[in-house]
């Protein structure tokens, strides 16, 4: 299967939101960091009090990016993801990890495959764009 223009992607993204709703992404982030939590490469890089706010900041993110309300970015301003995770060592052990337990929370909430196939996408793309050592 070829991959879609970018025209078609950014269409197909921004319905994703509609699809699965803020429900979706809440799921999604709560299966996650529940995971990164007692991880032995991830769980350093969230001190325990962070934890929920990293939550919230990632479900804030990916509700604006496909296609849902803004108040990601009205909150915290462009997203500039590359200048917010410079703090933390990201190598491609750590995108692998990131990557493993993403997967097995998409396993666990259960979405629809076009949804998390679109979601797969651009976690695999930012995974890798975020490696800085």
């Amino acid at each position: 299967m070829g991959e879609l223009p970018r025209e078609s992607n950014q269409l197909v993204e921004q319905q994703v939101y509609s699809r699965i709703g803020a429900d979706g992404f809440e799921r999604l982030c709560r299966a996650f960091y529940a995971r990164v939590a007692n991880d032995d490469i991830l769980g350093s890089m969230y001190p325990e009090k962070d934890l929920a706010k990293a939550e919230a900041r990632l479900r804030e993110f990916l509700v604006f990016r496909f296609g849902g309300p803004d108040d990601y970015i009205q909150h915290r301003g462009h997203p500039r993801l590359r200048l917010r995770h410079a703090s933390f060592a990201i190598d491609q052990s750590a995108r692998d990890r990131w990557m493993q337990l993403m997967n097995q929370s998409l396993d666990e909430v259960q979405l629809p495959a076009d949804v998390r196939a679109v979601l797969v996408g651009l976690f695999e793309h930012v995974a890798t764009f975020l490696i800085n050592r």
